[in-house]
């Protein structure tokens, strides 16, 4: 039986299904519940983090700071977590953050750019937080060079090191190769976060546990970028059902679900749309399901054949000019076949 520490990213990963339109009143009636199921660890913010909110990938309707506050208010025993990708988030975001109550720091970046993060998490450490090394993309990387890029996080002071499949691109297998060699490479624990294009999200997990991860993130009625991350409440039964220790409610989770989906109503929940389940197999970053949406709509070309070419081009997070510029490619070509 391992003992698993459930973070919750609802309120951040799933700004992405919702256009990062989150508003605190949002925010604190979900978080009041997560806390109330026994949730551990909250994750709040704009999709792309602290210090995301922009006209380029989404502007959002509250602040930071706003979102902080309402989620710090609700949460009395769970701990309020923000996710900063370097270059968007500054030190004095970290800093609001530490100031408004938030207890939990995730500094993150492409799987392979590990060295970017080191001045954020040692500052995270020095405003007194519980400071991850988050690597996006894990799919994007072998195992070996996850093992390294690990090995920097840890030797920066990163309390765990958490691998994100971003993608929703892995198999049960390839998940448990990556987590084994990054366990093999490291004394501090180890994070998965899974999302959901090919189905796999649920058995992801199961198969990272399996290989010594203690550490699962998820999202109410599965939120999330692409597809969608990992369903929490069915995530958190899952767990339980294979004797795993989780401190959340089942009962209280899906609650917390229900008291979630009347929040964002008529939103509709994430599924494995054609378009998500082609990014799940080209690689493709699930946060680009509504901008490879768009561009494709605006320039009139086959969402499909533009997710295959940015699997080719091997996007990352924070590539949304990237979508654009190959949309009017295929805009241009269809013309010139006509």
């Amino acid at each position: 039986m391992t003992s698993i520490t459930f973070v919750d990213v609802t309120l951040r990963d799933g700004n992405h299904t919702f256009r990062h339109q989150f508003t605190p009143q949002i925010v604190e009636a979900t978080a009041a519940a997560l806390d109330a199921a026994g949730v551990d660890i909250i994750e709040v913010g704009h999709g792309d983090g602290l210090g995301g909110s922009s006209l380029h990938v989404g502007k959002a309707p509250a602040t930071d700071r706003q979102l902080l506050e309402a989620a710090c208010r609700s949460a009395r025993r769970a701990k309020v977590a923000i996710l900063m990708l370097p270059g968007f988030g500054l030190f004095a975001d970290l800093e609001m953050a530490a100031e408004v109550g938030v207890k939990v720091a995730r500094i993150a970046t492409h799987c392979t750019e590990a060295d970017v993060t080191e001045q954020h998490i040692k500052r995270a450490k020095d405003l007194g937080m519980f400071t991850v090394g988050y690597l996006i993309s894990a799919g994007m990387a072998s195992p070996e060079k996850l093992a390294e890029e690990a090995r920097k996080l840890e030797s920066y002071g990163a309390d765990y090191v958490n691998l994100a499949e971003s993608q929703g691109h892995l198999v049960p297998k390839e998940v448990a190769q990556r987590v084994s060699a990054v366990r093999n490479a490291i004394q501090v624990p180890i994070g998965f976060h899974p999302h959901n294009n090919l189905g796999l999200a649920i058995g992801n997990i199961l198969a990272a546990v399996d290989e010594g991860a203690t550490f699962i993130d998820g999202s109410l009625k599965g939120f999330g970028g692409g597809a969608g991350n990992a369903q929490t409440e069915v995530a958190i039964t899952a767990l339980k059902r294979a004797g795993h220790k989780v401190n959340a409610d089942i009962f209280g989770i899906m609650d917390a679900a229900d008291v979630f989906a009347h929040q964002v109503a008529p939103q509709p929940m994430p599924v494995i749309d054609n378009n998500s389940l082609l990014m799940g197999y080209a690689n493709v970053y699930g946060g680009y399901a509504y901008p490879v949406k768009h561009a494709a709509e605006q320039y009139g070309c086959d969402p499909r054949e533009l997710v295959l070419r940015l699997g080719e081009r091997k996007v990352v997070a924070a590539q949304e000019d990237v979508v654009v510029e190959e949309a009017q490619r295929l805009a241009l070509l269809s013309r010139k076949a006509a």
